[in-house]
């Protein structure tokens, strides 16, 4: 597990790392734009106690030049740490971004938090690049002004060291009473976000069912929970950052009413008055802008650990040795797996094996595990134990994207992707060739349908299909599936949305791929297109019922038995059924 942890940390460890430099310049540069912000307060010294007392012209015009020199400076250096961050946080991206998409798609759970971990990515980075780190980056050098406070007379420095302090106590304060309702403001808008996503993603069904309005209640009553607990976080740091402004003013005051005082009674001059006042104002100015920008640096926080806690949650990435192209075995022993973050396991103590060029029917009640057998199948899913060997290696062994080239993968819900018919029939592989293309849609028996397309091969068919019928994506889901003739396919209900001319394409695929000796396992509710099988396999909640020659399985589903139900009873039932 330790291992895991640290191979998944790296992809963010290692940006900040490569990062960090660019982080410490601006810190070491914020010295030098700390000291330059004194150009201000003390030319207004300068200007009240020698120009204005002498009534020299030639004193305040060297004074002014110097002054705009010195500002000219500091902008360019205040320019040069504002683009420092920005691209900072632009290498930080670049390191991470890629492979934090890389790990997220091999998640297990990167349906539910992948959007999530990329724009959590983002919320990283856009603090990175803004005022809150800036502040932070001025922080270290706040006693500079403080003892230029000193130095000018102890009590200006006492009250701006007091100041301080107070500032600091209330940022703390700030942080404990609006930690709590910030993570649970955060929580609750995630979720009610996903579940809008969702909304939207089904907008049709909500539209033809009359579901609009129930689902936009439950949508509204997430939203306002989350609006609640920010709310709750937001009216108490308006408080704190009201009592911050107050005693802004107040120091404010009160070292001009000191100052006022010691240049009464003729112990210090009218300027350094003034330079005093600007002085703790820009001592007390990056305290201030914490204060302000503790909620960005929380959900800057918080952002940091959901990425951690969800990169935790990706498999190890290993080196796996090259390995040849397999043949088309499959072994499945002792296998025990349940769906992502369940714990009750859908599929226990299956075993069963099927020899290359094979295929193998899979029958079942709806939840007795065949969409979660031909997701493990393909290695999409982990298994808790057991073994999924092809041609003896076990899947988990093979580098994914070789064994990816090996296996054509038909998914009961089939999802195209945004780009034209020959980009998603050739994986969107650039070295695709076309003549394999067109071959897979002949294999497929889509290629006149594609030809009848506004513009063949090259339609857009947008995102997620949308362009395309049912039976359309469907037929083109299973070209890409046999693309590049893998040894290894699976299908899962590839005719639920099929019309009679499918059904028949599909069928002669399944023919054709027999010949060709590529090992195939369908999953289907339809005994029509079971003439393709050479056995059948009937899960039973999760376990081999019968696995056999399909004439044989067959005859034997078609004969009245007694099969065992829960609690000890019994009925006769017509296998068939299943």
């Amino acid at each position: 597990m330790a291992v895991a942890k640290n191979n998944e940390l790296t992809a963010i460890e290692n940006a900040m790392r490569t990062a960090r430099p660019a982080f410490g310049f601006a810190v070491a540069i914020g010295f030098f734009i700390n000291i330059l912000a004194l150009v201000a307060p003390m030319y207004m010294m300068q200007v009240y106690d020698r120009v204005i007392m002498s009534r020299n012209m030639t004193t305040l015009v060297m004074l002014t030049i110097v002054a705009v020199a010195l500002l000219i400076s500091y902008a360019l250096l205040e320019a040069s740490r504002s683009r420092t961050l920005v691209r900072a946080g632009a290498i930080f991206d670049l390191q991470a971004s890629d492979r934090v998409f890389h790990m997220i798609q091999r998640s297990s759970e990167s349906r539910s938090g992948g959007a999530q971990g990329l724009r959590d990515l983002d919320r990283v980075r856009e603090f990175l690049t803004g005022n809150g780190l800036i502040a932070l980056c001025d922080a270290p050098w706040v006693p500079i002004f403080i003892v230029g406070c000193f130095m000018l007379h102890p009590w200006y420095g006492m009250v701006a060291t007091a100041g301080a302090i107070v500032l600091f106590v209330l940022a703390v304060l700030n942080n404990f009473l609006t930690r709590h309702q910030l993570q649970e403001g955060s929580r609750a808008m995630m979720g009610a976000n996903n579940y809008a996503s969702a909304t939207f993603r089904n907008a049709e069904v909500t539209r033809a069912m009359g579901m609009h309005e129930p689902l936009r209640t439950r949508w509204k009553s997430r939203h306002e929970e989350a609006i609640g607990w920010q709310a709750k976080a937001s009216d108490r740091s308006a408080t704190i950052m009201a009592a911050t402004k107050f005693i802004r003013m107040g120091l404010q005051i009160a070292i001009l009413g000191i100052g006022a005082y010691l240049v009464v009674n003729e112990n210090l001059s009218a300027g350094t008055m003034i330079a005093a006042s600007i002085m703790m104002g820009r001592a007390l100015s990056p305290v201030e802008q914490s204060v302000g920008n503790w909620r960005s640096l929380l959900g800057a926080r918080e952002a940091y650990n959901r990425l951690n806690d969800l990169l935790k949650k990706a498999p190890p990435e290993q080196e796996r040795m090259s390995l040849p192209v397999p043949e088309g075995k499959i072994s499945v022993e002792q296998l025990l797996a349940a769906p992502p973050g369940v714990q009750k396991p859908v599929l226990k103590n299956l075993s069963f094996e099927v020899e290359p060029g094979e295929a193998i029917g899979v029958l079942g009640q709806s939840g007795a595990g065949k969409s979660t057998l031909a997701r493990v199948l393909v290695g999409v899913w982990p298994y808790v134990n057991g073994a999924v060997r092809l041609d003896g290696t076990e899947v988990s062994h093979w580098n994914p994207e070789e064994l990816g080239q090996h296996i054509g993968y038909l998914p009961q819900d089939v999802e195209l992707f945004a780009g034209t018919v020959t980009e998603n029939i050739g994986r969107f592989d650039d070295a695709a060739h076309h003549e394999d293309i067109i071959a897979a849609a002949e294999l497929a028996g889509v290629h006149e349908m594609i030809q009848r397309l506004p513009n063949g091969y090259n339609t857009e068919i947008g995102e997620g299909g949308l362009a395309l019928s049912g039976g359309q994506r469907q037929r083109i889901g299973l070209a890409r599936a046999v693309y590049g003739n893998p040894p290894f396919i699976v299908l899962d209900e590839p005719n639920s949305n099929l019309d009679s001319a499918g059904e028949a394409a599909l069928l002669e695929a399944l023919n054709q791929l027999r010949k060709a000796r590529r090992t195939i396992i369908l999953i289907t509710h339809k005994t029509n297109i079971l003439s393709a099988a050479d056995k059948l396999l009937i899960l039973n909640e999760g376990t081999v019922q019968l696995f056999g020659p399909r004439d044989e399985v067959l005859a034997r589903l078609a004969s009245p038995r007694v099969v065992p139900m829960q609690g000890g009873t019994s009925q006769k039932t017509n296998a068939a059924a299943v």
